[in-house]
């Protein structure tokens, strides 16, 4: 099962709660949830993780552990999921963000260009960041719902395969008749 992998490299939890920089957060640290493998907590922690990859700001993580921390999700889960948007894969999702902020405003698709220079970027952004911005939170809402729903999913249907394997070893189990313990 997934879960006890994922439990291997999980942090201990006095690591969390004592770490300097994250003292500010107080008493929200004490709550179980942020390191518990459950469905709830996984199931939020992928909503979390999943919206803060399209929040197209740098540090990204610390709102991903921000907002876990006061959903009362899985710390872990939604840090990791942030790294969906790395160096790789920013370009083509921001650019398909875009795309769709366009589309849901009824705007054409302005013409992109690409140059390395953060003037470029300052004058791009003054053109698009209307569709941008609407494109990332529309997408952000739509993956966190989608890997919600899709986590909760797949945690029933490996909880059901569970229970009937369990199910299944107690009606193997050879019963001993009750004629043999009379007996005695």
């Amino acid at each position: 099962m997934p879960r006890r992998f994922i439990k291997r490299y999980m942090p201990d939890h006095d690591t969390i709660r004592n770490h300097k920089h994250l003292q500010f957060l107080g008493t929200l640290l004490h709550d179980p949830n942020i390191l518990h493998l459950n469905r709830r907590s996984v199931s939020g922690a992928f909503s979390v993780g999943l919206f803060m990859a399209f929040v197209p700001v740098p540090f990204q993580m610390v709102l991903a552990a921000i907002g876990a921390i006061v959903a009362r999700v899985n710390l872990p889960i939604s840090v990791g999921l942030v790294w969906i948007t790395n160096p790789l894969t920013m370009p083509p999702m921001f650019y398909f963000a875009y795309k769709v902020g366009a589309w849901l405003l009824g705007t054409p698709a302005h013409e992109i260009n690409f140059e390395l220079s953060f003037e470029w970027l300052a004058r791009e952004l003054a053109l698009i960041w209307q569709p941008f911005l609407l494109g990332c939170l529309v997408l952000g809402i739509v993956s966190a719902v989608l890997g919600n729903l899709l986590v909760r999913g797949l945690w029933r249907v490996q909880v059901g395969r569970e229970w009937r394997k369990r199910r299944a070893r107690r009606t193997e189990k050879p019963r001993r008749d009750k004629t043999d313990d009379d007996a005695d």
